[in-house]
């Protein structure tokens, strides 16, 4: 993919607010985070348009593109150029021929989309897909998805500053937290996350996701379609995102704390420390 300057629209905007307290008010500035509609482009066609926030959207176009499986694979991705419209950004890409072929086959069913994962199936079978079993041999300590989860919230710079985003990061095979990507989106957190791997080669099966937002079906659905065999999440899972995480071999937990958490799928990949507790799932 060809490089990309960096894009007018700001991540943060600074607003005055009416600061209350005890019964007492302050006028201040304030940090708040942008949304943008991004409207994302396939060889020249419009698929959809999501509200993001405007950082890392080239990452965010290559993970959309093959956790939604329009593209099997980076290569198939030839361009990507980022430019600012009237009232937003505009992502062009320039996919393979036959990935081009395919998406518009599905696009004749597609009447409207929110990133949601099921928004333009015709069918109830279109509108459940379900990725194929993940081949992940990767295993983690527990102690070492609570490091990870405490590392990962250090590096969230635009949540620090706003308190309205999440993150979707990597914890990779030796405990470390390579890669986060922010956004007002879960869904797109996590896209961004997966084009950054994507981008620098990164084995998905070699690591694990840790995501600051609930674990719904879409979520699971993601992952699984890249490899990811570990997912982790600080909230809650769906009971669609339970079983769709059992039937493709991913280990799901969630809530999780500072030593603390709840397995709901495929512990197998989760080790327990001794000193966790004897009560510990």
């Amino acid at each position: 993919m060809n490089a990309m300057a960096e894009h007018e629209h700001a991540a943060l905007a600074r607003v005055v607010v009416q600061k209350w307290r005890d019964g007492l008010g302050d006028v201040q500035a304030d940090n708040v985070a942008e949304e943008v509609p991004v409207a994302l482009e396939y060889n020249g066609i419009s698929h959809a348009v999501m509200l993001a926030s405007p950082t890392n959207l080239e990452d965010f176009a290559l993970g959309f593109s093959l956790s939604e499986g329009i593209v099997a694979h980076p290569s198939e991705l030839f361009d990507c150029e980022v430019s600012n419209v009237s009232d937003g950004i505009q992502v062009q890409m320039r996919i393979a021929s036959e990935r081009f072929v395919m998406l518009k086959d599905r696009r004749r069913n597609l009447t409207g989309r929110t990133g949601c994962g099921l928004c333009g199936a015709e069918t109830l079978q279109q509108a459940i897909r379900r990725p194929a079993r993940v081949e992940s041999h990767a295993k983690f300590s527990a102690a070492a998805i609570y490091a990870g989860l405490d590392a990962m919230q250090m590096q969230q710079a635009m949540q620090r500053h706003t308190g309205a985003t999440h993150a979707a990061a990597w914890l990779a095979a030796d405990g470390r937290i390579t890669v986060v990507r922010e956004d007002v989106g879960r869904h797109n957190a996590l896209d961004k996350l997966i084009g950054a791997l994507a981008r620098d080669r990164i084995d998905f099966s070699s690591g694990a996701a840790l995501i600051t937002s609930r674990a719904s079906y879409e979520m699971v659905q993601k992952v699984a379609t890249l490899g990811i065999g570990f997912l982790a999440a600080i909230s809650a899972p769906t009971g669609l995102a339970i079983r769709l995480a059992e039937q493709t071999n991913v280990t799901l937990i969630g809530f999780v704390r500072l030593k603390s958490h709840v397995v709901y799928a495929h512990q197998n990949r989760l080790t327990h420390d001794a000193d966790l507790g004897r009560n510990e799932i």
